[in-house]
Formats: structure tokens, sequence, C-alpha cells
């Protein structure tokens, strides 16, 4: 490390210890042992406005995930395996205790709560936990309530986040202005693109609250609300979703933000299906619908609505008028299954991303045998250049992730770096996607950068057999997304390897990259079904050696027939791809292949050169060609 580098260290360091010393001062005020503060904000964001980041602010870890706890002297952060080494490069460990969870020796939040509670136990005081109700859902609260109470551990409910207070004096301090907040202007998506209008969508989910004798729905997470009302902003970085609330009756629809953003045509579209009211309106006009003198029946998802909202309802159930009706948010599901026209517009966005993805692999591969330095920052500048060349770009749909040699291992590295060259032997991980007005992608393909080791190549097989397994699988109707990770993992665990993240997540349509309620993964509990979309993306990631990552977009449609033509009994649902890159040749060994493995292989790679070729230029379709020929 240079002199320079060092002092830049030391001042950060001090900037943190400045920071969590303020922190404490205000926990010390409403007599708090703890303060939780979680990655999420009031409306759920994993990508959070730069408002509202507030543990990147206060810890500088920048990860999508990973609570933050701030005791009366010591702090801890707890990250997964996909933050392992990022969380070990950002933090200050002289402040900061990196707790990675699934590692043997490190503690989860909730065993390190448990060992502080019983501390205080141990001296007969509880430990008063603090927390913003608008940062955690209901589950959440009611998770840590009923794990911790046991343990002397006392949930402070808070009127304030103290972050912002801390933030907010820091900034005053410094002379700065508190960064912009639900600014963007907002944009009406057209039934074209939508396949359905305000006022359809509108009467479903009112059947849906009909049919489960609901009075009133709170919406709180963005995308639920960008859906229903066929709008989109750019109020959270990556994601075309704008800072909002909505309450839907059997009447009457509000929607509450910024108004000054919204331009006179929009309102008036709005206006005869919803009341606009400002953001600052949501808690009163929520308690005045409940404060009427008939019964009334709330709608609240424990899972996607935050506790400071079940609080508001929850004040005004204790009159006995108001009942709480717990089920998942319809909006989530009907959300979820894209009707016709939205998987459309889906597979024209995946068609142009996979096109742009094609041309920079080609443009490396050009750079490279002319000889020409190439880095990780110069590969994320690339792909975001034919991106943008595509029509109808509005955006990156998360922060590209150029990783080579030992960076490759790091499964979110999010900074790639321009004094980071790309070395001969070294594996390349670029994880990428784009919004378009069609539709949100997100893909994966790891090349080698020169010849490939033979361990490289044994190790990049076994994951693409995985995925392969995965993408050709058929499954029944009622099949949730835990039992399709087993079926990925299968062939890796047979090999000893094996990845810490989940096999997919669902992919919104012109939305959040990362979409529920449908997931690849262990806890998985979600029949998948037709219209929805989901990510098949397994690794496997060493650190020093390097990391691997194969993702595709697939959409989940019926089967009609069967490979033999006939007509399968029961109802049965398959993957059809969105996605169309070649995998890297250079990597595989078809003899590890099984035949239908191998030929599930070559029928992608033929389907890529007949949907890619044709919008090419003659060099590239040649080039295309030759990295589909096994």
């Amino acid at each position: 490390m240079s002199p320079l580098d060092l002092v830049q260290q030391q001042a950060q360091q001090a900037l943190t210890e400045a920071k969590l010393a303020d922190l404490r001062a205000w926990m010390a005020a409403y007599q708090l042992d703890g303060y939780l503060i979680p990655s999420a904000d009031e409306h759920l964001n994993e990508y959070l406005p730069e408002a509202k980041q507030r543990r990147t602010w206060i810890s500088d870890f920048t990860g999508s995930a990973g609570d933050f706890l701030v005791g009366t002297e010591q702090s801890w952060l707890f990250v997964d395996s996909r933050y392992y080494e990022q969380a070990d490069l950002q933090v200050d460990p002289a402040a900061i205790h990196v707790s990675k969870l699934g590692l043997e020796g490190h503690k989860t939040l909730v065993e390190t709560l448990e060992a502080l509670g019983q501390a205080a136990i141990a001296v007969q005081q509880p430990f008063r936990l603090g927390v913003d109700p608008f940062t955690v859902t209901v589950d959440q609260c009611r998770d840590l309530q009923k794990r911790l109470a046991p343990a002397g551990v006392v949930l402070v409910s808070l009127p304030e986040n103290l972050v912002d207070r801390v933030r907010e004096s820091a900034a005053w301090a410094d002379g700065q202005t508190p960064a912009s907040y639900a600014a963007s202007r907002l944009f009406a998506v057209p039934e074209a693109l939508t396949g359905e209008t305000v006022a359809q969508k509108l009467e479903r989910l009112r059947q849906a609250m009909q049919k489960a004798q609901a009075d009133i729905l709170p919406l709180t997470k963005l995308d639920q609300i960008a859906w229903l009302l066929n709008l989109r902003g750019w109020d959270v970085p990556y994601n075309p979703v704008f800072i909002a609330y909505t309450i839907v009756t059997a009447e009457q629809a509000f929607l509450f933000t910024n108004l000054e953003r919204i331009d006179t045509e929009i309102q008036q579209s709005l206006q005869p299906h919803i009341a606009l009211l400002p953001y600052e309106q949501y808690a009163n006009t929520l308690q005045s619908l409940l404060n009427q003198p008939q019964p009334l029946r709330v709608w609240i998802d424990a899972k996607h609505t935050t506790m400071g909202t079940y609080e508001l309802v929850q004040e005004s159930s204790k009159t006995g008028k108001v009942q709480i009706v717990e089920a998942p948010n319809p909006v989530e599901g009907m959300k979820a299954r894209k009707n016709a026209i939205e998987i459309e517009q889906m597979q024209q966005a995946n068609l142009k991303a996979s096109r742009a993805k094609v041309r920079a692999w080609k443009w490396f591969s050009d750079r490279w045998a002319a000889g020409d330095r190439v880095t990780e920052f110069d590969v994320a500048e690339a792909i975001a250049r034919f991106y943008q060349a595509e029509p109808g770009f509005q955006g990156l749909s998360f922060n590209t992730i150029s990783g080579a040699g030992a960076n490759s291992s790091i499964v979110h590295y999010g900074t790639p770096n321009p004094n980071v060259d790309l070395q001969a032997g070294q594996l390349l991980l670029l994880d990428s996607g784009a919004q378009f007005l069609s539709g949100t992608t997100d893909d994966t393909r790891t090349f080698v950068v020169g010849e490939a080791t033979r361990e490289q190549i044994a190790r990049y097989t076994e994951v693409l057999k995985a995925h392969i397994n995965c993408a050709m699988q058929r499954f029944p109707k009622g099949t949730p997304g835990c039992q399709l990770d087993g079926i990925a993992r299968s062939a890796m665990w047979q090999s000893g390897l094996d990845y810490g993240h989940g096999t997919g997540h669902g992919v919104g349509a012109f939305l959040n990259v990362h979409e529920g309620p449908n997931g690849i993964n262990k806890r998985s509990q979600e029949p998948l079904e037709p219209g929805m979309v989901t990510s098949v993306e397994p690794g496997y990631y060493e650190p020093g050696w390097g990391g691997i990552r194969i993702e595709n977009l697939y959409v989940i449609k019926e089967v009609v027939t069967e490979n033999n033509g006939a007509v399968p009994k029961g109802t049965w649902y398959e993957f059809e791809s969105l996605t169309y890159i070649p995998f890297d040749k250079h990597l595989i060994d078809c003899d590890r292949l099984s035949p239908q493995q191998r030929e599930w292989l070559e029928h992608y790679h033929v389907q890529v050169v007949e949907k890619l070729a044709p919008t090419l230029t003659p060099d590239e379709a040649e080039w295309l060609k030759a990295a589909c020929q096994l």
C-alpha cells in the first residue's frame, strides 16, 4: 500500500468511527443497547436511492444485502457467501466485525443478539434493540421478537431513523445539500407494451380483494405500484420505479408521491381511476380510511409490507372495527405471471441484450488477438456501449460485474477496475443486464482469456452441466423452485462442487431485475407457473483462483406435446430460453456431457445463430457461427 493510500484509508476509518460515535449518542438518547440497520429502505428496495443508502453510508459496505448491528461498544456486519470477500475489502475491521453467515465460528444476527441479551439478563436488565419499523417487514419483525424474547431482547420501534439524524447533522456540518429524493419524471408505459390497462388491472385486483373479503389493500413495494399503474420512473438506481405508496379500496384508489414530477397528461389519464395525493399524506389517509363506523378488513402481506404500515393499521384495529387479513399480496403474483404481450416484449428485449453481449465478446476477442491492452473497466464500458446502441435502451438493470482472474470469484464484484489488465490464462466473468422499454434483461457468461487450463475446463463443464440439467428439465404443475434447485446442483455435488447463492430469481417486465414471488433456491416454496420469467445461474467460486457463472433467462410455458409428439398426461411445464449467447467452447469438455446434454447444447447454439446472425454484420455473423461450432 502506497503512503497516499494509507493516509486515505486512515482518514476513512476516522470518519467511520466518528459516524458510529454520533449514532451511539442518539442510541443513548433513546436508551438503546443496540440499533439495527437493515439494507432495505421504507419500500423494501434492494437497490436504494442515494438518500436511503443508510447502511452503506455508515459502514462503507456497498453490497446489495447484509444487515448492520451497532452496539454500545461493538458493531457487526452480517453477510452471506456472495459478499465474504467484498466485506473484507470495504469495512474497517477495527470498528466493524464481519460475520460471514454459514461459516463455522461466525454467528448470525439472531445468535449475536441472543448472546448480548443473555449478558444483559446477567445484570438484570433487558437488552433494548432499536429499529426503524419502516425498514423491516412484518415477518422479519415477528421472527426477531419470537426468537429474541427468551434471551431478554426487547424490540423498540422508533419514531425516526437514527442514521438519518446522524447523516443530516453531518451534511449540515459539511455544508452539503441533502441528496434528491423522489424527483425523477414519471412516464407511462402504453398498453401495447403492458397488454393491460390500469382499469383492467384494478378490476382484477378488486376481484381478488372481494374473494378474500378485504376492503383495503395498502401497497408499499415500488415495483407493485409501477406495474399496477403502468407508470415508471428512475428514483432508484437500475430499477425503473418511483417512490410512492398506493392504497386500493373497493371503490377508490390513491397514489401518494411527489406530484410535481407528474405531467398534466399523465395526471388526466390517472384521475378517472386514481386520486393523487402528496407522499407525506400516506399515513394520515390510511388511518382516515380505517376510521370509519363500519367494520373493515385490511389486507396485509406480512412478507412484503413494512412493520411501519402494519403498526398504522394495528393502531386502528384496537377499536375492534378493523380486522387484519394476512395473505400474499395479489399484485405480486399477477406481476410475475406475464401476459402474452409482456412475454413477447421480454423476448425482444433479451434478443437485444444477447446481440449486445455477442458484440462485446467479439470486440474483446478482436482486441486480445491484436495484442491490445484490455482492462476489466474496458469490458464493462464496451457492454454498456453495445446496450446503448440498441433501440429502446433505458439504462442498465444493475451495476455490471466484470471480474478477471481472482476478482471473478467475488460473486457481486461491482467495481470493474481500469487498472486491472486481463491476463492470459485468466477467467473473465461478465454479468450484465439492461432495461429496455420492452423488458428487463440479465445474463452472465464466463470466458477464458487465451488458453484454458485443464482445471478451468473441468469446472466450467460441471457448471454448464448444472445449467443444462435445470434448463431442459420438464416438471409437473405445482413444482416449487426448491426442487429444481436440487436438480441443478445434483451433477456438481457428484463432483464435490457447490455454490452459495440461489440457482435462479424472478425478473420483471421492464421492472426490477430481481422479482418475486418465484425463485429457484433452497427455500423457495412458490410453484413455478406459465408466464413467470426466471434466471438459471449456477456457478463455482474459489477465492484466489477465480469464479464461473453461467446465466440465461427463461420463461415458463406449458408443455403441449412430448418429444415423441404424444400429449402429456396431466399439466407439465418447461423452460423456453429468452437469452441467446454462445457458451465459451474453449471451456467445454464435450466428453463430460451426456448425450442429452450434448443434444441440448448443440440445439441451443443452432438457435443462437438462427436468431442473431441475420441481425449482425457479415463479419459479426461469421464470428458468431464459429463461436457456436463445438
